[in-house]
């Protein structure tokens, strides 16, 4: 369920927050966030397909590049890291509070991954939370299941 594009992160405030690391704002770095910017919430992308799409946008950088740089926003919370069972790993620009306590549905075989919300998730972790003395802090649930095409294909 993509939304619209989350507003652009001041380049003044990204470079004073990388500086404050020991970082510099490299053009690559800006390329990457500026795509996660322009797809918007709710688009979960892996390295690869980060560098594909920068690649036909004829935006140089390599994916080493890639790979670095999305640990780094997401170490700076600008970018969500949802990691995968499989082993892969999916990131999505990071949004306001409204959009923190959602669960994605995310198919074991080709990796397509679909957000979705639920009140009786989200009540069952604050239950749980409660009942063995926590304080929840996140709510999120990952469902791993075969998407409608790949679950065609294994059918055949």
């Amino acid at each position: 369920m993509p939304s619209a594009p989350a507003p652009e992160l001041q380049p003044e405030a990204l470079r004073s927050s990388l500086h404050g690391r020991g970082q510099r704002l490299t053009p690559q770095r800006q390329r990457v966030l500026a795509l996660f910017e322009r797809i918007g919430e709710g688009t979960h992308l892996s390295a690869e397909e980060v560098h594909q799409r920068l690649l036909r946008a004829e935006e140089r950088v390599s994916l080493a590049t890639v790979y670095r740089t999305l640990r780094l926003l997401s170490s700076m919370d600008l970018l969500r890291e949802l990691e995968l069972p499989e082993g892969g790993r999916r990131f999505e620009l990071a949004a306001g509070d409204h959009h923190r306590d959602h669960h994605h549905l995310v198919c074991v075989r080709c990796g397509l991954t679909e957000e979705f919300e639920s009140q009786a998730v989200l009540q069952a972790g604050q239950q749980a939370a409660e009942h063995h003395g926590f304080r929840l802090l996140e709510c999120v649930l990952n469902v791993r299941a075969l998407c409608r095409s790949c679950a065609a294909a294994e059918a055949t």
